[in-house]
């Protein structure tokens, strides 16, 4: 009985919802100019929405700013956090001289292993 009722129907390529009794919200554009690039990306955001001052450029991925009149928004970015890196997280919890000492026994266990291995293949081929 299903099958009978989407015969002929596309399926995913038409919506069966109508936009009868919709009430659309109101929209306003706002431009946004790139730094980098130059270009501007006109975006659309509900009129009583918080605007962004920054945006992604679609482009170049640099930053674009809102334009407001003739002028672009000022972002100020002095609270932004740097990003960690490994080697940072890495300095929390160990010091360089541990971190040396780690390496010269890791180097020495990988040169062991490296001779174990020469002897193992100098018994095989005899």
């Amino acid at each position: 009985m299903a099958d009978r009722s989407l015969r002929g129907i596309r399926l995913g390529a038409q919506s069966l919802q109508s936009e009868e009794g919709v009430v659309f919200h109101e929209r306003a554009q706002h431009t946004y100019n790139c730094t980098s690039c130059g270009r501007d990306t006109v975006l659309t955001f509900a009129a009583d929405a918080e605007v962004p001052e920054a945006w992604e450029c679609r482009t170049c991925g640099a930053e674009a700013l809102l334009r407001i009149g003739d002028g672009t928004a000022t972002v100020d970015h002095s609270g932004d956090k740097t990003p960690r890196s490994h080697w940072d997280m890495l300095l929390e919890r160990r010091t360089v001289p541990e971190l040396e000492e780690l390496l010269e026994e890791r180097l020495a266990f990988v040169r062991a292993r490296r001779g174990a291995g020469d002897v193992a293949v100098d018994k095989i081929s005899a």
